[in-house]
């Protein structure tokens, strides 16, 4: 076992998945405002340690990625974030995309930027305590897109990331993410996810990616957003398990999906259900912002001294989805408090 593959396997295995907090400061002053808290360093620093410093971390989280601005933040105790997750004995990870601008030769498709400067900013993070990376790429359905430019240019520089991530000794998590905009049905979801995931292999095959220390971070299969026929768990389930056993090379430390859009309970239920068929050699698990923050943050926006709450409803979301990483969550596990 390579020590890269050491480092992705302890992030996905045993039931534990990712908190992704690593909103820019622009996502998370969008998420604070719409919960009337002004958002500002502290605010978000507050919020984000008390999730840190929750019993869930210890039990279900085995990484947090976070943002460049968090990463360098003091704990009210005064430790670093770093230390304060490494000490729950999560992983500490990092975002290190600037952002999707419109790719160039397309007027509505987008490229994921930040190639430039990021070995030295690798290697910066590395020593702030990061031990694995994100990039996001973004893909939309539409009746001329995803286009191969999109497609072929965006697995290019998630290719490019990820071998300089693996040349800083941390493990690159690799998002190619097809958004649910649109009122595309599932089966066209499934036909170009395919196409995202087959191109982004190629090239990270082209660029000598170490796949056994890198963890997928995909969409599920879902039909669009405004399609008039919403999908079964069970079709959203199988699709996903079929898309990605076809797909996805079979040296992948682990696939940890992202909720993108789907609520809190869509989130884990559908993982749930996924596991319960997947006959895969991979460990399915999550890698959720909104879809583990969402409950406790709502409470957390009006009660900002009671901590203790804030904790438990989010170990209990935690817990859920952990459940689910191993197809043990039911309907009835909701009503009652995370242990």
């Amino acid at each position: 076992m390579s020590k890269l593959n050491e480092i992705a396997m302890k992030i996905v295995s045993n039931g534990k998945g990712i908190l992704a907090a690593d909103e820019s400061t622009g996502t998370m002053t969008k998420r604070l405002n719409s919960v009337g808290v002004e958002s500002n360093p502290e605010n978000r620093l507050k919020f984000r340690e008390t999730l840190f410093s929750s019993d869930g971390m210890k039990k279900f989280i085995g990484g947090v990625i976070l943002y460049d601005e968090t990463i360098k933040q003091k704990t009210s105790s005064g430790i670093t974030i770093p230390d304060l997750i490494n000490k729950a004995g999560s992983v500490t990870g990092i975002k290190v995309d600037t952002g999707a601008k419109t790719l160039s030769g397309s007027s509505t498709e987008k490229i994921t930027e930040g190639l430039d400067g990021l070995r030295e900013r690798l290697q910066k993070y590395y020593e702030l305590g990061a031990r694995f990376t994100k990039w996001r790429a973004v893909y939309s359905i539409s009746k001329s897109t995803p286009t191969k430019l999109s497609i072929i240019s965006n697995a290019h520089a998630l290719a490019r990331y990820a071998s300089m991530v693996q040349e800083a000794k941390m493990v690159p998590i690799v998002e190619p993410e097809l958004l649910m905009d649109g009122n595309h049905d599932i089966n066209k979801c499934y036909k170009v996810t395919s196409e995202i995931l087959i191109s982004c292999y190629e090239q990270l095959n082209l660029f000598n990616v170490d796949l056994s220390g890198t963890i997928l971070k995909p969409n599920m299969i879902l039909p669009g957003k405004d399609h008039d026929k919403k999908a079964s768990t069970e079709e959203i389930a199988e699709m996903t398990v079929n898309c990605l056993k076809k797909n996805v090379p079979k040296e992948v430390a682990g696939i940890a999906f992202l909720s993108g859009g789907q609520s809190e309970l869509e989130a884990t239920k559908n993982l749930n259900t996924i596991n319960k068929i997947n006959d895969t050699k991979f460990v399915m698990t999550f890698s959720y912002g909104r879809a583990l923050q969402q409950s406790a943050l709502k409470y957390w926006s009006k009660h900002q001294e009671d901590l203790e709450t804030t904790k438990k409803i989010f170990n209990h979301r935690s817990k859920m989805n952990s459940l689910s990483v191993k197809a043990e969550w039911t309907e009835a596990n909701e009503t009652k408090t995370a242990a």
